[in-house]
């Protein structure tokens, strides 16, 4: 089925902007109609002509922001048919929030803080919905990770998609977005821990995985505590 268009029923991309900086200000624009629902997933953007007249900017500016947009997975370009939202962002687009969090003045304390409250929160939420193909999604994940430790290949990735497997079993794409990201951050110390202590990380995944798969939440919330262990060490002395 065709996109739909907007091009005249937008409320928010009709008011022009006021002056600030152009680009960001098209940008968030689009976001605003985006967030009211205006603009939705499969639906084209109107052309840049009437994005021009409407908002009252020039055409540099909105093309500008259009390129900006499209890096960021957040729209995509259909030559001969114009710029439309897709229904997911593309796996290769660039996310700011990891900028964003990378450029936060942040201390190991504030990591630690933040990997305390997310992981258990989100842990305990995949525990209650996962189905048992869920599970099995998990063990698969677990068993690579343990292939990669005996063979002397493992690396960051595979102790994240671990992880990963855990957080695609909330079946909330906030939370699963989200929690990607925040992983990002821990990747330096996680690469440390596959280089020092790769046989405790898999001792720990074991017993979260047992915990999980019983859906059993207090020895699940013990076994995310304990492994946090090693981590922080290899997070103090990954700046080092």
């Amino acid at each position: 089925m065709k996109p739909r268009s907007l091009r005249s029923t937008s409320q928010t991309l009709q008011k022009p902007l006021k002056k600030k900086s152009v680009v960001h200000l098209v940008i968030e624009r689009i976001k605003e109609a985006m967030l009211a629902k205006e603009l939705k997933p499969g639906d084209y953007l109107p052309s840049e002509t009437e994005l021009t007249r409407s908002l009252g900017v020039g055409k540099t500016s909105v093309r500008e922001a259009i390129k900006m947009l499209e890096a960021m997975g957040i729209v995509e370009i259909r030559q001969g048919h114009g710029t439309y939202i897709p229904k997911n962002p593309a796996p290769d687009s660039i996310s700011p929030l990891t900028f964003q969090l990378i450029l936060e003045q942040a201390t190991n304390e504030h990591l630690i803080e933040l990997r305390s409250i997310f992981e258990p929160a989100y842990t305990l939420l995949a525990a209650k919905k996962a189905t048992p193909e869920d599970i099995q999604h998990v063990k698969e994940a677990l068993d690579l990770f343990e292939q990669k430790i005996k063979a002397g290949t493992q690396t960051a990735e595979d102790d994240l998609l671990f992880h990963e497997r855990i957080l695609e079993c909330t079946h909330n794409p906030f939370i699963i977005r989200i929690g990607n990201t925040i992983h990002q951050l821990f990747r330096a110390s996680v690469s440390l821990s596959m280089q020092k202590i790769p046989h405790v990380a898999l001792s720990d995944h074991k017993a979260i995985f047992e915990a999980f798969s019983a859906k059993d939440p207090d020895r699940l919330l013990k076994a995310i505590e304990n492994s946090f262990k090693g981590w922080e060490s290899s997070l103090f002395k990954s700046v080092h």
